[in-house]
């Protein structure tokens, strides 16, 4: 046996007590940002989460879309807006995000999801697309702590949906606008809505590709990667300042998804190869875990 067969082999023996492990569990993943901007690479995470579903896990995709909302609104001469983190959303602007979120990733996400099922011969397999106004979805009020316009605070997630789809083997692909009691609609943070989302679900695992390899000590300093945080640790970091204003929602959200009963949060770089395989079904594992406490983790 060749070398590069022993080595296929170790890793399979290697990913068997997790695929048992995760059989049947929710993972969501919150997929956005700079990850979304490279197509090979959409298309390689797409199959990874894809590979999820055939070997028994459950994934539900969130997914954001702020660089391609920027776009489109300086395309129309709007200059963008952000507080602690949090776009600042007028009417115009709530227009642009229900547009390019619903009306153009999400259906891109949703094509390209089928697409490659329909190459891999996948056996019943389907990627569906919801807004957090299907069915009700995200309700959510107003966000009154920072005058953000129509931004949402989440206040119920009504989950049937979500649950009814996975039985039915549909990979859910969900775009973060919500709706109020009124059917006014807002834009939800997506890291938010991640978090929310996975704690109501009781996930297993929340996962939230970024464009880093982690949360780090010092910035710029790759030796200071931090390979682990329970909720303590990483409220000190919250509470530090050294946290920046982009990472502020994923923290807090981290924080909120565990605290709400998912048993695993991880901060992976979206931009590296099978970074969720080599999370999810390898020893060693990448980026960053977050973790009620040392001893649950």
């Amino acid at each position: 046996m060749s070398k590069n067969s022993t080595f296929r082999a170790d890793v399979l023996v290697e990913a068997l007590p997790y695929i048992k492990k995760f059989w049947n569990k929710i993972v969501v993943v919150k997929y956005g940002g700079s990850a979304m901007e490279d197509k090979q690479l959409e298309k390689s995470i797409i199959k990874d989460i894809i590979l999820l579903r055939y070997i028994g896990m459950k994934p539900v995709i969130v997914h954001g879309g702020g660089p391609e909302i920027t776009q489109e609104m300086n395309k129309q001469h709007k200059t963008p807006q952000f507080i602690e983190g949090l776009r600042v959303t007028d009417k115009d602007t709530m227009e642009i995000t229900e547009m390019v979120l619903t009306g153009k990733i999400n259906t891109r996400l949703v094509a390209e999801v089928n697409l490659c099922i329909a190459e891999d011969q996948g056996n019943g397999i389907k990627g569906i697309g919801l807004s957090g106004e299907d069915a009700q979805l995200l309700m959510v009020k107003k966000f009154d702590s920072l005058d953000l316009g129509y931004v949402g605070e989440i206040e119920q997630i009504n989950t049937e949906i979500i649950t009814l789809l996975l039985e039915k083997d549909y990979l859910p692909i969900i775009a973060t606008i919500g709706v109020d009691n009124y059917g006014e609609r807002y834009n939800i943070n997506a890291d938010t809505a991640a978090g929310e989302l996975a704690g109501a679900l009781k996930a297993e695992k929340l996962i939230y590709l970024t464009d880093v390899d982690g949360i780090f000590r010092k910035l710029a300093d790759a030796g200071s990667l931090i390979s682990s945080l329970n909720l303590e640790e990483t409220q000190q970091l919250l509470t530090s300042g050294q946290i920046q204003k982009g990472m502020i929602p994923k923290l807090k959200s981290a924080q909120r998804a565990l605290e709400g009963g998912v048993k695993k949060v991880h901060f992976l770089n979206g931009k590296r190869p099978h970074s969720i395989l080599l999370e999810i079904l390898t020893d060693s594992g990448i980026g960053t875990e977050f973790v009620i406490s040392r001893d649950e983790g």
